[in-house]
């Protein structure tokens, strides 16, 4: 079974119509090219006026609130895709926003986002720096695919947040600072989303990659898809709408949760995996491509901010998904 259709031809798509971000972004993360060889085309991304917006915009990284993790504009999800698509620390946009991060850390090694909880919701009504289990991994991620150095700023922390796990994953779960605020869900169910950000961290680390903590986590969103009409704990569903395809991988939906667990070899035969593998795979055009079939409003003017065309981006990311189970 293949599991991409016409991947050279995906690849030189791509690489013709994508921007010059997404064509670095596919020779360093797709076609393994050094980044020596890439320095033209390294400018040119860097000189887009949209990566030139998101690049001011993380500078000033705790300016806004962070009251809904689905929005676009925080700063943790631009920069998480500055660095997704091959930029590092050299770019000094990303280490500013970096050096802001790495200002806010609590005792326990975990580094906090300024958020207001309403007090009708348990909080302070006040903009406080703390961490929901919902916004923190995302931030120890960012730092380690940054190259911060993980015994001496991230290892805390993320053995901290691992001690929260339960059987099938991780709860609802905030810092002190936000009191008693928890979601709309039984206090005794795990966060979907908190799950899928834990395990998105855990497999980058290589001391949690193959444990059973990750592997049951794993398994935890696996039974969830597989229960998917009678179980949505904090209201995470996996209906029509997680199946659309959409872009980028940065909430609860079909393309973001399958590029967490095509990270981990333990799951690749289960059967419920591969179920969600082939949804994917049936949504290729006949020359391999993907066209969005959901989109964020916010990224209107960026390839996959339109459901009429193939999306570069989009099949960008499929084919990074897909070319990792090797069917």
């Amino acid at each position: 079974m293949n599991c991409l259709l016409e991947g050279m031809d995906a690849i030189s798509f791509i690489l013709k119509n994508g921007e010059a971000w997404l064509q670095y972004a596919t020779k360093i993360n797709i076609l393994k090219e050094n980044k020596e060889n890439l320095a033209e085309l390294r400018l040119q991304a860097l000189s887009d006026s949209k990566i030139r917006a998101y690049l001011d915009d993380i500078t000033n990284y705790h300016s806004i609130l962070v009251s809904n993790h689905k929005n676009p504009d925080l700063p943790i999800h631009k920069l998480l895709f500055l660095l997704d698509i091959g930029f590092d620390t050299d770019v000094p946009e990303i280490q500013t926003a970096v050096d802001r991060i790495l200002e806010h850390k609590d005792s326990r090694g975990v580094y906090q986002s300024l958020t207001n909880i309403p007090k009708h919701f348990g909080g302070s009504g006040e903009d406080i720096f703390g961490w929901c289990l919902c916004d923190a991994p995302l931030l120890l991620f960012a730092l380690l695919k940054a190259g911060i150095d993980y015994e001496k700023h991230i290892k805390q922390g993320v053995d901290y947040l691992v001690d929260f796990y339960r059987i099938s994953g991780f709860p609802c779960t905030v810092s002190q600072e936000f009191g008693k605020f928890r979601g709309p869900g039984r206090k005794d169910d795990c966060c979907p989303y908190a799950s899928l950000i834990m395990l998105k961290l855990l497999s980058a680390i290589p001391e949690y990659r193959e444990t059973e903590i990750a592997e049951n986590t794993a398994m935890g969103l696996l039974s969830l898809w597989e229960n998917s009409l009678e179980r949505h704990p904090y209201m995470f569903y996996m209906g029509t709408d997680f199946r659309k395809l959409k872009a980028p991988a940065m909430w609860y939906d079909i393309v973001s949760v399958m590029d967490v667990l095509s990270r981990f070899e333990s799951i690749k035969s289960d059967a419920r995996f591969l179920e969600m593998a082939s949804i994917i795979m049936s949504k290729q055009d006949n020359n391999g491509l993907f066209t969005p079939e959901a989109v964020f409003q916010k990224f209107k003017g960026w390839d996959f901010g339109q459901k009429k065309n193939p999306s570069p981006y989009l099949t960008y990311l499929c084919y990074q998904i897909l070319g990792r189970i090797a069917l």
